[in-house]
């Protein structure tokens, strides 16, 4: 069993070795999309750099502040509701070895008071490589149009 999981250990280390700038941005909305079904605001915040731009569902102003991004999901996450998030279908273009664009459909699965309600929207994350590794940029989502 040991050498088994060290055959695993070392698989995961080569993959990543050979991951490219989409697939290392792209972790970055995974772990988002994770942190976000598990309401964990730290998490959520701590993806995004300092100066990252952001554009939630909810927000009818351009948040350019950390504490501000952290209010927004606090309210969101921290309330009755709890979400389940799912990427539906997603694009991601590299700009450059250090700049990606994440655009994707997604579903929340809305779920208050014992009943669900699915919410789709559309997100876009930008996701540049900084000294501390990949943060989201800038970032926005919008519901469906009906």
């Amino acid at each position: 069993m040991r050498k088994f999981l060290l055959f695993c250990l070392l698989i995961c280390a080569v993959c990543s070795a050979f991951a490219g700038p989409k697939e290392e941005a792209f972790q970055v909305v995974e772990r988002w999309g994770k942190a976000f079904s598990e309401a964990d605001v730290d998490t959520i915040v701590g993806l995004y750099a300092a100066d990252a731009v952001f554009m939630g569902t909810g927000t009818k102003t351009i948040v350019t502040k950390p504490e501000e991004v952290k209010k927004y999901f606090q309210v969101a996450l921290l309330g009755s509701r709890r979400f389940v998030a799912t990427i539906v279908d997603f694009s991601v273009v590299a700009l450059s070895d250090t700049v990606v664009v994440v655009t994707a459909l997604d579903k929340l699965v809305a779920t208050a008071d014992g009943k669900t309600q699915d919410l789709y929207g559309r997100l876009t994350f930008v996701v540049s490589k900084r000294e501390s590794g990949w943060k989201i940029v800038h970032f926005h989502r919008s519901a469906m149009p009906a």
